[in-house]
């Protein structure tokens, strides 16, 4: 229901002036200020909104609350560390939290990934992964090593190095030209309809990157960068050998492979990463979101142990600086305070073991809304999943946002985006919570219009 300014204004404590000054990044301004759905506070897998309502957190946040809300061991972290030290300059001196965080975060990769440099979001950890791959092979002698190569339906960030390797269009469209990238094909089969888990077919897939080495040439190719499992394009698991495939591949011809593990590391396909779920290990990894459990903005970039010491062995006389490349809030203190916390809490209560527990139920229900009214596929691992729908008469977008908004009004936030609903719920989820959310979106389907 749409309200008059009068109710809107009443109902979330907000003047039309207040509510128009805030530009919503990823939303549609003009419908959302019209109807606006406030969250107020958060407790464990529920949001309460501005009328009182506890809305269940169907996406973790942004897929970034596995461990659910407001934990106090997170807010206890970040309140002592508020009164110790607020912040601390990362630029030639740095605080104790940065160093052991940073060690901490090795004992969550692969073996041989163990060189960690602090952003303060996703999408930056992104754009320092694709810096530093092109400095790397400028470092080794190699300078025309330049061109990035992402995939079709990719996400990788908000930045301009995100959307060039990024492959979801209207992403990019109003941007014109970014970096210089080119794209894989995504692995989104007709015959993988209805995979549980990792689809059978889609391997050969990842051959197109021979013939895309034949037309650019090894030597002016930096570094190709996948997500394993591809998150915002709607939960795309990477089909079985394929990623193992690219490795090969990347091995063969001396390009950098790098794994945007913003949503996947940390638990949510059931590994500490997506790289020990799917048993391939990168060069390198973009993590964020779970990193800290949402509570402070961070990003990780964590790189093999040759790649770093390239610079360190080219970088000039001691004082230099090998990289110039960092942000102000690189390792921030409430930051490495809220990780340090995350990751205690992810090992104390076996999160990651709570999750394969967890995994076959949501699958099972999730799966069961197969023939539901303009359904076209069901996709999932670990704790992620989505649904695709078919498209309203020239509106692709138009019944996925529908869907979302007929949970909302039953209690349950899921998101919406292209052609797709997404799910992420929470680690902490139980399992007549999986039973009401699915039946909710389900029931919320059915309510659409057959035309």
């Amino acid at each position: 229901m749409v309200m008059t300014d009068t109710q809107t204004s009443q109902l979330s404590g907000l003047s039309q002036q207040e509510l128009q000054a805030y530009w919503m990044p990823y939303s549609g301004n003009r419908q959302f200020k019209k109807d606006p759905r406030l969250l107020v506070s958060a407790q464990g897998n529920y949001y309460t909104d501005a009328t009182g309502r506890k809305i269940f957190d169907g996406l973790s946040g942004l897929w970034t609350c596995g461990a659910g809300h407001n934990r106090p061991e997170i807010i206890e972290a970040i309140t002592k560390q508020m009164q110790i030290l607020d912040y601390a300059p990362s630029f030639q001196f740095a605080h104790p939290k940065a160093f052991e965080l940073a060690h901490r975060i090795t004992d969550f990769m692969p073996t041989g990934l163990n060189r960690v440099f602090f952003t303060g979001s996703g999408s930056e950890a992104v754009e320092t992964a694709l810096k530093i791959a092109r400095a790397y092979w400028r470092k080794k002698g190699q300078a025309s090593k330049t061109l990035l190569i992402g995939r079709s339906k990719g996400y990788h960030g908000a930045n301009f190095g995100g959307i060039s390797v990024g492959g979801i269009g209207p992403n990019r469209v109003l941007y014109g030209k970014g970096v210089d990238a080119v794209h894989l094909p995504h692995t989104m089969l007709a015959s993988n309809a209805f995979s549980q888990g990792m689809p059978e077919k889609g391997e050969h897939l990842a051959d197109e990157l021979e013939n895309m080495i034949a037309l650019h040439d090894a030597s002016n190719i930096a570094a190709v960068i996948v997500e394993p499992l591809s998150g915002s394009a709607g939960v795309i698991p990477p089909p079985k050998g394929y990623l193992q495939r690219l490795r090969q591949l990347c091995d063969k011809h001396n390009i950098l492979l790098i794994f945007d593990e913003v949503i996947t590391a940390f638990g949510r396909m059931g590994a500490k990463t997506g790289a020990e779920a799917f048993g391939v290990t990168p060069d390198m990894m973009t993590t964020a979101k779970q990193l800290t459990n949402g509570a402070v903005p961070m990003g990780a970039l964590i790189a093999r142990q040759d790649i770093y010491d390239t610079f360190m062995e080219h970088g000039g006389p001691e004082y230099m600086l090998e990289l110039s490349h960092g942000y102000t809030y690189s390792a921030h203190p409430l930051a490495c305070a809220a990780a340090l916390a995350s990751l205690d809490i992810l090992e104390n209560d076996q999160l990651i073991d709570r999750v394969q527990t967890l995994s076959p139920l949501f699958e099972r229900q999730l799966h069961s809304l197969k023939g539901g009214k303009h359904i076209t596929d069901i996709r999932n691992y670990g704790l992620a999943g989505a649904l695709t729908l078919a498209s309203a008469p020239n509106e692709p977008a138009l019944r996925p946002f529908q869907v979302a908004m007929k949970c909302w009004e039953k209690g349950f936030y899921v998101r919406y985006g292209g052609d797709t609903v997404q799910l992420g719920i929470p680690f902490t989820t139980e399992a007549d919570e999986v039973d009401r959310l699915i039946n909710a979106l389900g029931d919320a389907i059915n309510e659409l219009d057959d035309d």
